[in-house]
């Protein structure tokens, strides 16, 4: 029987990782590839524009809705079991979506989908988490954090040549390869986890929980094109639904489908919050500097995109060594550095310069986030308690996507009433803010509580 520990080998925990990572490319590629073939489904199936952009949409709430669930369902029925059922989903919501027959069958289908992506992502952070122990944390959450930097980039580039060359089916169709890889690892090397904690479902934080997030996450995303009133609506229920399943966790002593309790510890504490300001500080931009290069600029679509290609390009980069320096430091100096060296990057875009000195600052604002965020992620895991381990991944992940959707409405509604020059300067500011926020993160390494064996 094949198992894993924080104290597994190297060359254990490689094949597991790779596991992972098949399975995430698949996902994060499909945050970004239909976007190029939106236009030609619409076409093919006679859909609106309105009915179109809910191909998008449907896909990106059902993943955020799961988020929750993912927790209790790997203590329930164990991680190999709920990653393969989610590579599955996925794999099944693929072949339906392309061969799809009408709108409403696309949205539907892609919903399906989503809900296998919105477990494969959280279950990726999850198990590596476990599986390499917090001496080696850093090196494996940089590892993932390099997948989410390319597979979404070059998921438009592969997405133009299938439409181009086979038509947009084939953009789902692509998908079958690769979950099927990843299940076949997943039979070879991903360990077994025999244990199990028969704890019940929490049905009212089901109904109450993953209901305010999507609420939210829409009422926010909204923000791009302007607050109407069902935007107004879903926020304030979300909102509402939210401080309900709050107001309930805690009268239940802070246990449910996520145990609140986490929040008492400092380190997780503090890692979330900067999730939070991570989601806002970065998202908001990848709306906001695309519009910037087109509208301001004169760049085209494709041209714009490679105008940001030297952020990702500096953020790769910085994955590649902050995976140790995660390992051998506390999370405060490293996140401090990294968020001043990218408030220096955003500095040139409130000064008016010019196309080089653009891209140069751009390719340090990525340095400076991919320096920050690998300390960030990994303090949300390092001082919890193995068992606990679910339910922060949970947590990080659903309060960093309403950061993220935050940000985007957050830049969305300034640019709507102003211009590009205060836009920029707002988003100057975000960047100092979470640089100033960073101190609430531990300034020094504190060792897990306890580490349990996955048998």
């Amino acid at each position: 029987m094949v198992t894993t520990t924080g104290r597994d080998t190297g060359r254990a925990l490689v094949p597991l990782a790779a596991t992972l990572l098949v399975g995430a490319v698949a996902a994060l590629l499909d945050t970004t590839i239909v976007a190029v073939a939106l236009d030609d489904l619409g076409r093919d199936l006679g859909a609106p524009v309105g009915a179109v952009q809910w191909v998008t949409t449907a896909y990106v709430l059902a993943m955020t809705a799961v988020i929750p669930l993912v927790g209790w369902s790997v203590g329930r029925f164990g991680a190999r079991a709920v990653w393969g059922a989610a590579l599955l989903l996925f794999l099944a919501g693929s072949v339906l979506t392309g061969l799809a027959w009408s709108p409403a069958s696309v949205v539907a289908f892609r919903v399906v989908q989503g809900l296998g992506g919105g477990m494969i992502l959280p279950l990726t952070q999850l198990v590596l988490a476990r599986a390499a122990g917090p001496e080696r944390l850093g090196r494996v959450m940089g590892a993932v954090g390099l997948v989410g930097q390319l597979a979404p980039v070059s998921g438009p580039v592969l997405g133009g040549f299938l439409v181009d060359g086979w038509g947009w089916r084939w953009i789902f169709f692509v998908n079958v390869p690769l979950v099927l890889v990843a299940l076949l690892m997943t039979w070879r090397w991903f360990p077994r986890d025999d244990r199990r904690e028969r704890a019940p479902l929490d049905a009212v934080g089901l109904a109450l929980l993953p209901t305010a997030v999507v609420l939210l996450l829409y009422a926010l995303s909204s923000a791009e094109t302007g607050f109407r009133t069902a935007s107004w609506v879903s926020l304030v229920g979300g909102a509402g639904l939210l401080a309900a399943y709050v107001t309930r966790s805690v009268r239940h002593g802070g246990t449910g489908l996520i145990d609140l309790r986490l929040f008492r510890d400092r380190g997780f504490r503090g890692g979330a919050l900067m999730m939070f300001v991570l989601g806002v500080t970065t998202w908001g931009p990848m709306f906001l500097l695309p519009l910037y290069f087109q509208r301001e600029r004169g760049l085209d679509a494709f041209d714009a995109g490679l105008a940001l290609a030297p952020q990702s390009a500096g953020t790769a980069l910085a994955l590649l060594v902050a995976g140790r320096l995660t390992d051998r430091m506390p999370p405060r100096p490293l996140a401090l550095a990294g968020l001043a060296v990218a408030t220096l990057g955003t500095l040139p875009f409130v000064t008016g310069s010019g196309p080089a000195l653009l891209a140069a600052a751009l390719f340090v604002r990525g340095v400076g986030f991919g320096v920050a965020s690998l300390p960030i992620s990994v303090s949300l895991y390092r001082t919890v308690a193995e068992r606990s381990i679910p339910d922060a991944t949970g947590a990080g992940n659903v309060i960093q996507r309403i950061g993220a959707a935050t940000g985007t409405a957050l830049m969305a509604l300034i640019l709507q009433v102003t211009t590009f020059a205060t836009a920029l300067t707002w988003m100057l500011a975000l960047t100092a803010l979470g640089l100033a926020a960073s101190v609430l993160l531990p300034g020094r390494k504190r060792p897990r509580p306890e580490i349990e064996e996955i048998r």
